[in-house]
This record gives structure tokens, C-alpha cells and sequence, in this order.
């Protein structure tokens, strides 16, 4: 048994209207699925590395000058995801201001 749509009296207009209700949906009921504080996840050094694709020396470096903040727990160190993002978007709104 094979799988098939048969549309019959449909325009074009409405199929693309009804595909994009149903794709919209799909996207609310998913972003709901999504955990509320997904940006606050804390990440490990390596991870923020790997994020920002740098070497943990680089990470040492900015996190002693305050271009980024760590916290720590025992003596490991971990980083905001959404800081993190916050520094880029500060790091790209600068760059574009001086063009």
C-alpha cells in the first residue's frame, strides 16, 4: 500500500495557505516543548570554547580582563550560554558602529 494525497478542488493558493498554518503551528507547539531557560545553561570551559571556537588561553585571557564572567563551583569554572551570546551580539553592534 502506497501513501498518497489526492487534492481535488484545491488552488494553489489555498494548499500554500494551509501548508503555512500547519507549519506555524507545528513551530508553537514545538518552541513550547522547549525548556524556558535554555540560555542560562551553564557550560564547562571546553564547551565555551568549543562555542566560540578559541583556545582555553584565549578564555583565560578574556575572562581576567572581564570580557567574559565565570562562576565557579568547587574549582570548576562554567559560563553563561546566554552571556556568552550577550558578549557576541556587544562584540558585533560595535564592530558595525564603527563602519
Amino acid at each position: 500500500m502506497t501513501n498518497s494525497i489526492l487534492l481535488h478542488e484545491v488552488s494553489p493558493d489555498l494548499l500554500k495557505e494551509i501548508i503555512q498554518v500547519t507549519v506555524k503551528n507545528e513551530l508553537e507547539n514545538f518552541s513550547k516543548s522547549l525548556p524556558e531557560n535554555s540560555s542560562d545553561e551553564l557550560l564547562t570551559r571546553q564547551e565555551t570554547c568549543d562555542l566560540l571556537k578559541i583556545d582555553s588561553s584565549t578564555l583565560w585571557h578574556w575572562t581576567n580582563k572581564g570580557k567574559v564572567t565565570c562562576y565557579g563551583i568547587a574549582n570548576r569554572r562554567y559560563y553563561k550560554r546566554s552571556e556568552i551570546m550577550d558578549c557576541l551580539t556587544q562584540l558585533k553592534t560595535i564592530h558595525d558602529q564603527s563602519k
